[in-house]
């Protein structure tokens, strides 16, 4: 009887291992889903974000201005020795 009873129960086994594999397998795979998506969210929040200052153009004008960019009609000048200015005024 209690030969019977032991191969009833690992036969139990079999039969429940592989759905129980493919469950966790499944809960993992879900998790690191529910992850990267939380990521692309983060991202997607700060692009558009992003998007929102350049549609505004300051952002877009700051950038060009960087690039040495000017607008039309306007003059280009270029200011060297900034730092040691910075400096020298820094110390009075």
């Amino acid at each position: 009887m209690r030969l019977f009873a032991l191969g009833v129960a690992v036969l139990l086994g079999l039969l429940y291992y592989r759905p129980v594999k493919t469950y966790l397998h499944t809960r993992d795979t879900l998790r690191d889903r529910s992850a990267e998506v939380h990521v692309l969210a983060t991202r997607k929040h700060q692009l558009e974000t992003r998007l929102a200052e350049i549609e505004q153009g300051s952002s877009l004008v700051r950038g060009a201005r960087r690039l040495g960019l000017v607008k039309p009609g306007e003059h280009l000048f270029i200011v060297q020795g900034i730092s040691e200015w910075r400096r020298a005024h820094a110390r009075k």
